[in-house]
């Protein structure tokens, strides 16, 4: 009996040294590294019935009920699609109807609609715990339409004096119009600037979030945005603010030196949204529109790639309007979101294909009773992000361009990753030249499973329509004898061991 417990021993350390190391440890994480998912709270999930007050699920103009309770329930659910961070729309107190969070009457509350801080703290621990990030969208343009401040006899230099927007193409007109109507605060006063400093520097020691998406940034002067950047970077160094400037590559860059950390990617959005909405569009104008934002902005410039936003119509829609399946659309662009060079927010529900025109048709609520497709489709993209550092830090070449296909490659030290995207109605046959990756190589597919060896001097891919593959560029395949014949020792000690129990239980069976 000796004999068998020390096989048995043996078998563990002998399966330790037969297989091959793992891989090194992984390098820290920074915020290329992301995958965001944002949230409009009103509408993603009503974790706490009793703080609903006037809400009204049939008036999609109202508040629906979503809150943080909520929130932080769906955590899970969000950190098993591999998103590592969200973003909550405005929080802070607003008035009536206010669902959207760009009414805020006083940017030291929670709206009541939404829960306690109490509350909010906690969705910000349980994210942290499950080593999310959390970060607030912070409008520091405007307060509500009917707000008290109005009607204050010492604020009434907070704001600027009532006026349209005439001239679009002048940067002051910008800056001091009320855009939509709503009251446009006077960051040059003193007052209202450092009510809105201290307020951003508050939430950060209050609540200990992770960082800001500054709304409406081209309406707010640039020393504003540098003075509040300062200012929150003093409270936690690692403080992220992502820009919403809603123009050109050029107008964008404009900013750079306020020293906002990323910008939402406006420029390519136009272009993704129209050559993912059908297949058989061109992906040309896609590239080209990537390549002249990192003109611009610089290589590898952080950018924040997108479909929709809560201000604009579901990229469903485009699909819909098209007469197409929106899971396939969806599959394609999300395919570019999370292999192309920029950190990827994906706008609730996007996940179930949730559909909607203008506001609040695109506002709807969230449904966790759908086909499960595409939520594991995009668990498959985050699992490679997370894998292949190439794909989050790694420099862009396109290798193959042609219509609706095309091939490009992210880099990073010796990894290399291949992303072949055919956005056609057909199966498409592509060859890349082996110079332009490494000869006698394999392409490993790690999406669907395809592998794609050198021969000739050139790889031939042959992929399906409307299909992404990602690729593993690896060394070819070869059978390892050595690796074999420990496996096969192993399997033979261990079938002598279960040949040896059997033997010695019959001899010990009663006659």
């Amino acid at each position: 009996m000796k004999k068998g417990v020390l096989l048995l021993t043996l078998i563990p350390l002998l399966l330790f040294y037969a297989f091959p190391v793992g891989a090194a440890e992984k390098e820290q994480r920074t915020w290329t590294d992301e995958i965001v998912y944002s949230i409009l709270v009103d509408r993603f999930f009503d974790g706490n019935i009793h703080n609903n007050g006037d809400a009204n699920v049939n008036d999609p103009s109202a508040f629906n009920g979503g809150d943080f309770e909520g929130v932080t329930k769906k955590l899970n659910y969000l950190k098993d699609m591999g998103y590592t961070a969200i973003i909550l729309s405005p929080i802070f107190a607003n008035e009536d109807n206010g669902y959207h969070g760009d009414w805020v009457t006083d940017y030291y509350k929670t709206d009541q609609h939404y829960g306690t801080m109490k509350e909010f703290k906690k969705l910000v621990n349980e994210a942290h715990n499950l080593d999310m990030k959390v970060i607030l969208d912070f409008q520091a343009n405007n307060v509500g339409p009917h707000s008290s401040w109005l009607n204050e006899a010492d604020k009434k230099a907070w704001f600027h004096e009532e006026k349209k927007i005439s001239d679009d193409g002048d940067q002051t007109d910008l800056e001091t119009s009320w855009v939509d109507g709503l009251p446009d605060l006077n960051q040059n006063n003193e007052e209202t600037r450092q009510y809105l400093l201290d307020a951003a520097k508050w939430w950060i020691t209050e609540t200990d979030i992770d960082g800001y998406r500054l709304n409406k940034v081209q309406y707010v002067a640039k020393d504003f945005w540098k003075k509040f950047v300062d200012a929150v970077k003093s409270e936690k160094s690692n403080f992220y603010t992502i820009g919403d400037v809603q123009g050109d590559a050029g107008l964008i860059s404009s900013y750079k030196k306020t020293g906002i950390d990323a910008f939402m990617a406006y420029p390519q959005n136009d272009e993704l949204r129209e050559a993912f909405s059908a297949p058989d569009k061109a992906l040309k104008p896609v590239f080209d529109a990537f390549a002249k934002s990192e003109a611009e902005l610089g290589v590898n410039a952080p950018q924040a790639l997108f479909m929709d936003t809560q201000e604009m119509p579901r990229f469903t829609k485009d699909a819909a309007d098209h007469n197409e399946n929106p899971g396939s659309r969806w599959k394609m662009a999300l395919s570019y979101l999370y292999t192309m060079p920029g950190v990827p927010i994906v706008f609730y529900g996007s996940e179930i294909a949730l559909n909607g025109n203008v506001a609040p048709d695109n506002h709807k609520l969230m449904n966790f009773k759908t086909e499960q497709e595409l939520v594991e489709y995009i668990t498959k993209l985050s699992d490679l992000r997370d894998m292949y550092p190439a794909l989050t830090k790694g420099n862009m070449e396109l290798l193959y361009e042609k219509g609706a296909t095309a091939v490009f490659k992210r880099v990073y030290g010796e990894e290399t990753m291949v992303v072949v995207m055919n956005n056609t109605s057909e199966t498409k046959t592509i060859n890349i030249a082996a110079e332009k990756l490494e000869k006698n190589n394999e392409l490993r597919g790690m999406l669907n499973g395809d592998l794609v060896r050198s021969k000739d001097n050139s790889y031939t891919i042959v992929i399906d329509r409307e299909t992404t593959e990602v690729y593993k560029l690896s060394p070819k395949s070869v059978i390892n004898i050595p690796y074999l014949l420990v496996i096969g020792l192993v399997l033979l000690i261990f079938g002598i061991f279960i040949a040896f129990v059997i033997k010695r239980s019959k001899r010990n069976e009663p006659k």
